[in-house]
């Protein structure tokens, strides 16, 4: 039994453990009036020192940090606006990617060399670390039927403004040969508005229709951040050459062998809004592309209108019973397309589209279940492309036993199917167009036909794995549908992609 006092002692400590837990309490809320106060005081802004940059223009970054002491001058700062400016232009240093990505930020009071300087006066200084500027990486790609090794030579920050030299060389099963180099450079120091310029050539194996394509082109492109998403213009020219024909190839492919040239203008505007492009919980994708090519001043050999759109949404489903994330998720996306002949120069007939141009619809990056370029127009045993395309996919996602939600893992069972049609027959003379008979009534008769019918279908069920380059899909398909020459794959699948549907 406790005596009297054991009893005494242990009130005084209750006591004053409650006199210590209020005096931290009180402690703490000065603390944090001290901060509030000092975040809400008035400084100017004296200067920003910058350590690390042995490579990077001063102009360049000028360019980027100007902007801190212009909204300076209009009233003085306080400190947590200071933090927030000095935020916003690390996090455009950072975009340009030739710094590493842990800053150092320091608010240092500045030397009392004059008499203007004040009490109040602050400076920042950035401590930064430049990423190496050669980088060199050789790898091996398995996916979408084929295997490839490839060789990157990356040159960063080359006049010290964030400029980039990139050369690319892969040696594989179906892409023989493909060399690319490309050089871009941000305009005015701003990391969302970029200029491109590059070469490629390349030669790749179509067995789906029977002939290989050789292709030597350039191009220049403008990629600029805007609302409503990401914007990008362009032009290229290419010169294509379908060679190295099967001796069973088709009267199509045969057709449409030899020399093109494309002169074309792009455009295409895609906002993303996916928490993890990769295996997206929620959030959308949309994507718009234009294509431009033969008419007018363009020239070429080839004329056409193509249109495509794309889209995508992903939203969490909750389980009962398991509180905060689950990992389960329902995904949608849908395509479409369409290839509208147009004259070659200022010619008024629109000739028809060729084998090189028409989009492939099948595989196992968009309708799985069927072998690349398995679905749509054939002849004999060649995937001839179309001129008007539309696919969908359902996937419904779910965390692996044991292994967690946040391991980028996912079971998924799916349905997808779509259409790919060639524009019915149609001319451009006379009596043809007396009769109605034109490239508009083919287009819109096309188009309706789409929607005819149950499109070919499949369903399956497969293993995901996000890797932080691309997504990776193992897949057991199960063709539900599918029309006259279709090629379908029943059984298992393996897919590489980046944006799958």
């Amino acid at each position: 039994m406790a005596s009297p006092d054991d009893r005494e002692e242990s009130i005084f400590e209750t006591l004053r453990r409650q006199d210590d837990a209020e005096a931290q309490a009180a402690k703490a809320s000065l603390v944090s009036e001290k901060e509030r106060l000092l975040y809400a005081k008035e400084q100017k802004l004296s200067g920003i020192r910058i350590t690390g940059t042995q490579h990077t223009r001063k102009a360049f970054l000028r360019r980027i940090i100007s902007p801190i002491f212009k909204a300076n001058q209009d009233q003085p700062y306080t400190l947590s606006e200071i933090v927030r400016e000095a935020s916003i232009a690390i996090d455009k240093l950072r975009q340009h990617d030739i710094f590493h990505p842990h800053f150092g930020i320091f608010l240092e009071k500045p030397p009392q060399i004059n008499s203007t300087s004040t009490p109040t006066d602050i400076a920042i200084h950035l401590s930064l670390k430049e990423k190496p500027r050669l980088l060199l990486k050789t790898g091996t790609d398995v996916g979408n039927s084929e295997g490839s090794a490839y060789g990157n030579v990356l040159l960063r920050n080359i006049f010290g403004g964030a400029e980039t030299l990139n050369f690319n060389a892969a040696l594989g099963t179906r892409t023989r040969s493909a060399y690319q180099a490309t050089f871009q450079t941000p305009f005015l120091a701003n990391p969302y508005f970029v200029g491109e310029i590059g070469g490629l050539a390349s030669s790749t194996q179509k067995p789906w229709a029977s002939h290989e394509e050789v292709t030597k082109g350039a191009w220049a492109k403008l990629r600029w951040l805007a609302r409503g998403g990401r914007h990008e213009l362009g032009y290229s020219g290419a010169w294509r050459q379908l060679t190295g024909l099967a001796s069973n190839a088709s009267p199509t492919v045969r057709g449409d062998a030899g020399d093109s040239l494309k002169s074309s203008i792009t455009y295409s505007l895609t906002n993303d809004r996916r928490d993890y492009p990769l295996l997206p919980e929620k959030g959308f994708y949309s994507k718009t592309s234009l294509e431009l090519a033969g008419w007018g001043l363009l020239q070429g050999d080839v004329g056409f209108g193509k249109a495509e759109i794309e889209g995508q949404g992903a939203i969490p489903i909750p389980v009962p019973g398991i509180k905060g994330r689950s990992g389960v998720s329902f995904t949608t996306g849908v395509r479409a397309g369409l290839l509208y002949p147009l004259p070659i120069g200022f010619d008024s007939k629109p000739a028809p589209s060729r084998l090189n141009d028409r989009f492939q619809l099948g595989g196992p990056t968009d309708v799985r279940g069927f072998r690349l370029g398995g679905l749509g127009p054939r002849d004999g045993s060649d995937a001839v492309g179309g001129d008007v395309y539309a696919a969908g996919s359902a996937n419904l996602l779910f965390p692996l036993p044991r292994v967690g939600v946040e391991k980028p893992f996912r079971f998924q069972t799916f349905v997808n199917g779509g259409r790919l049609l060639a524009l019915k027959t149609w001319q451009v003379e006379k009596d043809q167009v007396e009769k109605g008979n034109t490239l508009q009534k083919s287009v819109a008769e096309t188009i309706t036909e789409i929607g005819n019918g149950l499109p070919s279908l499949s369903a399956g069920i497969g293993l995901v794995y996000a890797h932080p380059v691309a997504r990776f899909e193992l897949n057991f398909s199960l063709p539900l549908v599918i029309r006259k020459g279709e090629d379908a794959r029943k059984g298992l699948q393996f897919g590489v992609g980046i944006n799958m549907l």
